[in-house]
């Protein structure tokens, strides 16, 4: 009967188990962010060529809508 009792976590793992996670989610939320900065640079930058082109973008209807050709 002894070996479906959970075995017992002592704190000191509990809390190496928790800044270990919190340390991995830091990092990964860094990179997204990253990610997301990367990615905002490419759209302004295509959204400026489009504009040298004469297309003209609008931010009040949904995203697919966005572009208009004049």
């Amino acid at each position: 009967m002894a070996e479906n009792q959970p075995e017992k976590i002592s704190k000191d793992e509990l809390i190496g188990f928790h800044k270990g996670s919190l340390n991995t989610l830091i990092a990964e939320r860094n990179e997204i962010l990253k990610m997301v900065n990367i990615t905002e640079q490419l759209i302004q930058a295509h959204i400026k060529e489009l504009e040298a082109l004469g297309i003209k973008l609008t931010t009040s209807k949904p995203e697919a809508e966005n572009i208009k050709q004049n």
